[in-house]
């Protein structure tokens, strides 16, 4: 017999029934039922419960066992006696009655437990994670991510991509994120840079002949944390193509993401085929440009219907023409409580409330703003947005470009307290049409909206004759559930253009070079018209895992102040070190 198992915790069954076998594994739970001691027993792949009665020569080793000590365990497996089983466990219609125990590896005091998945302080779920990686959902969400990933490998080779792995060390680059930095021992004063995401890498491999590539790629951006953002590092999916236009990526690529949902999406429903949706319809629509789909409202313009009222705020407002009023629909609100509830949450994100109108028995509007316009104008609001009885619409008045993000929120709040969101399904979609520029008010110029490496629609000819911030780009998101998932562009591949695109936005031929040299380089030697995306691997775990955190979804994550508490980072380094990288500290002032 194998010296620590001839089965796994996960393999016994009622063929093995009679059999003398052999476990290893960790004491996940220990039950005295009156002298009987029940061991269940864990491994990576299951759980066995192991009994022990007084007459057996293990009884005192038994006795002496506690939560997490590693064990072998021979015994007899039998079967449970009847009303015993459990037919949620693979294991449960056996047991296995024990003969022998060795402790292998006994556990100090526990400084949380595995067994349970109760709720726990982060910081020592992440200063102890090889214990929080013990418990069951933890363990479970790891193995489904690495099944994931091995899905999109699958699906990404069945189209034809083939993997690749570019550099980890790279050049430094200024524009998007702060980059982590890499001192050069050999070419004192210089660094290296982690890379935020291979972008210039694979479009260097389409200038280099290559057609189809993926990876799944390490990226690292030096940036706050937040929920569904981890500090450091992350992975996506990579992709470029040589030769294709927007619609050839989307053909490409939904099946494949697609494909994955349904996989592991536990049989809820998922997106057959994804609505295109531009950026500007989304912001209108929805208040975001990763808009929630499971939550049926959908905001609309109402401004006609205040414009010359007697609610003279809105009234007011509407005078000049960039301002608008937008309704937001809310089904099954229509009470003075709920009214009220919603204008105070309005007020404590920072708005001076949220006007609202509710229609009561009769069709009736009722309010402050029904009463100031009118019962005809009130009943054109509730015909546009569809609603009746018991129902209530919620107004944000002002300039659009400034209140869709709050108009978005409130969207989302709406739906989330009155229940109109089916949070059994995942919702995809294609967010197109994103502006290539934004005018940028901090520093008072024109500057990318998104990614600088895209081709504007209407190529140079756009950039040459139209004005910045009307131009669209062949720029595109993949939304699921109110997340954005992947991100993505046809790329600007003709130099004169992408030199017109970054002087636009206050860069000259020679930053181009300097900046972005290797590539501008290789457009000058026959580039072929290519564009991919990027999908956020920890995004869409955490989707398909049912959670909202990406610690749930990541082996050894950080904390929110980006330490890794079991390893120690950052730390300090010895001073031989610091000389060798010729490096000197200068400390800000601790007061």
């Amino acid at each position: 017999m194998h010296r620590y198992r001839s089965h796994t915790c996960g393999a016994l069954r009622e063929g093995e029934i009679d059999q003398t076998v052999r476990l290893s594994g960790w004491c996940h739970r220990i039950r005295d039922h009156g002298g009987l001691l029940f061991i269940d027993l864990r491994d990576h792949y299951g759980l066995t419960q192991c009994v022990v009665d007084p007459d057996s020569a293990a009884f005192k080793d038994a006795e002496r066992l506690r939560a997490e000590w590693v064990v072998r365990i021979d015994g007899k497996v039998r079967r449970r006696p009847a009303g015993t089983d459990n037919p949620d466990l693979p294991t449960g219609m056996v047991e296995l009655y024990v003969s022998e125990i060795e402790v292998l590896g006994p556990a100090a005091e526990l400084p949380l437990p595995v067994f349970g998945e109760q709720e726990y302080p982060e910081d020592i779920r992440l200063k102890y994670r090889f214990l929080d990686l013990r418990r069951d959902k933890l363990h479970q969400n790891i193995m489904t991510r690495g099944a994931i990933v091995d899905s999109m490998r699958k699906r990404m080779k069945e189209q034809g991509f083939f993997e690749f792995q570019t550099p980890i060390l790279t050049a430094s680059s200024p524009e998007g994120a702060r980059d982590f930095l890499v001192p050069s021992r050999i070419h004192p004063g210089k660094f290296y840079a982690l890379p935020q995401a291979p972008q210039q890498y694979k479009q260097l491999l389409m200038m280099s002949g290559f057609d189809r590539y993926f990876q799944i790629a390490p990226c690292f951006r030096d940036e706050d944390p937040r929920a569904d953002r981890l500090p450091g590092e992350f992975y996506q999916l990579d992709v470029e193509m040589s030769f294709v236009t927007q619609d050839d990526v989307f053909a490409a690529m939904e099946p494949v993401v697609t494909g994955v949902f349904e996989e592991f999406a536990k049989g809820k429903p998922v997106t057959k085929a994804w609505p295109r949706i531009p950026f500007a319809e989304a912001l209108r629509k929805y208040g975001s440009d990763k808009p929630d789909l499971r939550n049926p409202i959908v905001m609309q313009d109402v401004s006609q219907h205040f414009r010359g009222s007697g609610f003279k705020v809105f009234a007011r407002m509407l005078e000049d023409p960039k301002n608008q009023v937008w309704g937001i629909p809310g089904t099954g609100g229509g009470s003075r409580a709920f009214c009220d509830r919603m204008n105070s949450w309005a007020q404590g994100e920072g708005q001076p409330g949220l006007g609202y109108i509710m229609w009561r028995e009769g069709g009736e509007g009722a309010g402050p703003l029904a009463n100031n316009i009118g019962p005809e104008r009130t009943a054109a609001i509730r015909d546009a947005l569809g609603l009746k009885e018991g129902d209530a619409a919620f107004f944000v008045a002002g300039d659009p470009e400034k209140f869709w993000k709050f108009s978005g929120l409130a969207r989302t709040r709406l739906g989330e307290e009155l229940n109109l969101i089916d949070k059994d399904r995942f919702e995809l979609a294609w967010i197109v049409d994103f502006p290539m520029y934004e005018y940028d008010e901090t520093e008072k110029k024109i500057d990318f909206s998104h990614n600088p490496f895209s081709m504007p629609q209407g190529g140079l000819e756009a950039l040459q004759t139209q004005d910045p911030l009307t131009i669209k780009a062949f720029q595109y998101d993949i939304t699921c559930n109110g997340y954005e998932i992947a991100s993505g562009g046809i790329r600007n591949h003709r130099p004169e253009a992408m030199v017109k695109a970054f002087e636009i936005a206050g860069y000259g031929e020679s930053d181009v070079v300097e900046r972005f040299g290797g590539m501008y380089r290789a457009f000058q030697y026959g580039a072929p018209p290519h564009g991919g995306m990027a999908a956020g691997v920890d995004r869409i775990v955490m989707l398909l895992c049912g959670t909202t955190n990406l610690r749930e979804i990541s082996l050894f994550p950080m904390n929110q102040r980006a330490e890794d508490l079991l390893m120690g980072a950052p730390s300090d380094v010895a001073p031989k070190q610091l000389r060798e990288l010729h490096i000197r500290l200068n400390l800000p002032d601790k007061n």
